[in-house]
């Protein structure tokens, strides 16, 4: 029953008005700081009569700012008259996560991009999958969807698509990936796809775009204004904003499979070999693992699984068992 149950998210906006509108989406909740309490997740819808309709997200985990700092000036900057059709920007879809800077939702633990299609009636974090999924997915033709690495990983700057069954529909991912014009444009293999927004877009047909920007738990310069200059263009290359796409040269990676990725055994610090966009051989040392319990212990060495580009890394210098230490993807042809 409580996939028919309507969402208790009420948003402020009407998605259906032209103009420009900043709201909120309110999310009951009750805690002992506000017993009638709401969370206020912040929202803007600029529209401006017939045409597409581009669903431009980040902030799914609180500890990626490239997404947030684009968006948060698109949702300030642009105009009706700019736009053809409608644009709807969730800086902040974990909203709690951001605020405290963290991947996972403090109130719940809920890992955003894990969750989907939600609930509505699960915790707070099922709670606005639920509302994305039922109600910002279907409007959509276009999605945007905007990641880096966070405070435990490091990436090489790009935009990625991924494989679909439906060619056609992976094409149409593929040219709007390639629009975003990002230095890297990757064909993106998840470890487990399963609860991520990208699969619940790609399920319904809709045109799907993420990146990975960097990482560290910060930003720069460089990444916040290439995502910048991507939302613009991948809004132009669906025909919502006027103008040419402003495109650069990009390296076109994949990630072929599971030896792409280098996975940690041991727990110690990090020594890097190598450093990102190096080219390595299959074989080659990627990193070693130093011991820090007893001093003379021979480091864990970690080397590549095959050829290619190191497109991540982990961050910071202390890792676990079962971390990501590494990833390496194959430039393709014209890359």
């Amino acid at each position: 029953m409580s996939a028919h149950r309507a969402s208790s998210i009420v948003a402020s906006v009407d998605f259906d008005a032209d103009g420009i509108q900043r709201g909120h989406l309110r999310l009951p909740f009750s805690r002992n700081e506000s017993a009638w309490g709401n969370l206020m997740i912040p929202i803007a819808v600029i529209g401006n009569g017939r045409g597409p309709t581009a669903l431009l997200t980040g902030g799914s985990h609180g500890d990626e700012y490239e997404g947030p700092i684009a968006l948060a000036e698109l949702a300030r900057k642009l105009s009706p008259d700019e736009v053809s059709g409608r644009v709807v920007i969730l800086p902040f879809m974990n909203y709690p996560a951001f605020r405290a800077g963290t991947r996972l939702s403090p109130i719940d633990g809920g890992n955003l991009n894990r969750l989907f299609p939600g609930r509505p009636d699960g915790a707070i974090t099922e709670k606005i999958a639920d509302y994305v999924e039922r109600v910002l997915l279907p409007m959509a033709d276009i999605v945007l969807d905007f990641h880096s690495g966070g405070r435990t990983l490091d990436f090489l700057p790009f935009a990625a698509c991924h494989v679909l069954d439906d060619k056609e529909h992976e094409a149409r991912c593929r040219e709007a990936r390639d629009a975003f014009s990002a230095p890297y444009s990757m064909t993106m293999l998840e470890i487990d796809a399963a609860g991520m927004l990208d699969s619940s877009a790609e399920a319904l047909g809709k045109v799907f775009v993420t990146t990975e920007l960097g990482g560290g738990g910060t930003a720069s310069a460089r990444t916040v204004k290439i995502a910048k200059r991507g939302a613009r263009n991948v809004m132009k290359h669906a025909g919502i904003l006027c103008g040419e796409i402003e495109r650069g040269p990009s390296v076109l990676l994949d990630m072929p499979g599971p030896e792409c990725f280098s996975f940690g055994d041991s727990e110690g610090f990090v020594e890097p070999a190598v450093d990102l966009g190096a080219r390595v051989k299959k074989g080659d040392l990627l990193l070693c693992v130093h011991p820090h319990g007893h001093l003379g212990e021979r480091p864990r060495e970690y080397r590549a699984g095959l050829s290619g580009i190191l497109a991540a890394r982990h961050f910071p210098g202390l890792t676990a068992p079962g971390d990501c230490l590494a990833v390496v993807a194959v430039p393709q042809e014209g890359g």
